[in-house]
C-alpha cells in the first residue's frame, strides 16, 4: 500500500511538472472598463498572465501608481513551469490618454527614470532579459486614463534587445484594460 501511494504521488508530481504548459488561445478583447485584462503576441505567440508562482497567492497581474505621475504594470506567466516569463511596462509622467514612446536607454536594467518595456525569461534563474532602448523602441497608446476610477486602458507594441545575446524580442498586438491597485 505504501509503494502504491508513493507511485501515485510520483506520477501526480511528474504529470504536474511536465504538463504545466498551457496556451493562451486568444488575446483579450479591447475594452476600457477596468476588466483587468492583458495580452500580446511575443514573437507571434499569444502571451498574457497565466498560472501561479511559487507562492500560490502571488498575483499574475499587478498595476499601480509609481509616485505621483507614473504607472507600473507587472504581468507574470507561470504556465510553462519551470520556465517562467514576466513583463513590465513602466510609463513615466502619464497624465492623460495619448502615445507614450518607449525609446530611452535606461542606465540601470531596468529602472524607473524613463518609460520602458521589459521582458524576462527564467528557469529558476534568469535565462535572458529584453528591454526597450533608444535603438529598440516601441510605444504605448493609452486610450483611457481615469485617475479617479483607477483605470488605465490601451495598446502597445515594441522591439526589445536581449541582455545576454539572444535575438531581439518582437511584441505586437498588445492590449490592456487594468484597474490600478
Amino acid at each position: 500500500m505504501k509503494n502504491l501511494l508513493l507511485i501515485a504521488l510520483t506520477l501526480t508530481l511528474t504529470c504536474f511538472i511536465t504538463s504545466c504548459k498551457k496556451e493562451i488561445e486568444n488575446l483579450p478583447d479591447t475594452t476600457e472598463t477596468g476588466a483587468n485584462t492583458f495580452g500580446a503576441k511575443i514573437n507571434g505567440e499569444n502571451w498574457g498572465p497565466l498560472g501561479f508562482g511559487i507562492v500560490p497567492t502571488a498575483p499574475t497581474l499587478e498595476v499601480r501608481f509609481w509616485g505621483d505621475s507614473s504607472v507600473f504594470i507587472n504581468v507574470r506567466n507561470f504556465s510553462r513551469s519551470p520556465v517562467e516569463t514576466e513583463m513590465e511596462i513602466y510609463l513615466e509622467n502619464i497624465s492623460a490618454p495619448g502615445i507614450y514612446p518607449l525609446n530611452q536607454t535606461t542606465t540601470v536594467f531596468p529602472n524607473h527614470t524613463a518609460s520602458y518595456a521589459y521582458y524576462l525569461k527564467r528557469n529558476f534563474t534568469v535565462t535572458d532579459e529584453w528591454i526597450t532602448s533608444s535603438t529598440a523602441t516601441g510605444q504605448v497608446q493609452v486610450t483611457r486614463f481615469d485617475r479617479a476610477n483607477k483605470i488605465i486602458s490601451g495598446s502597445f507594441s515594441f522591439t526589445a534587445d536581449a541582455k545576454y545575446g539572444s535575438a531581439p524580442l518582437l511584441v505586437t498586438d498588445g492590449r490592456f484594460d487594468l484597474k490600478i491597485q
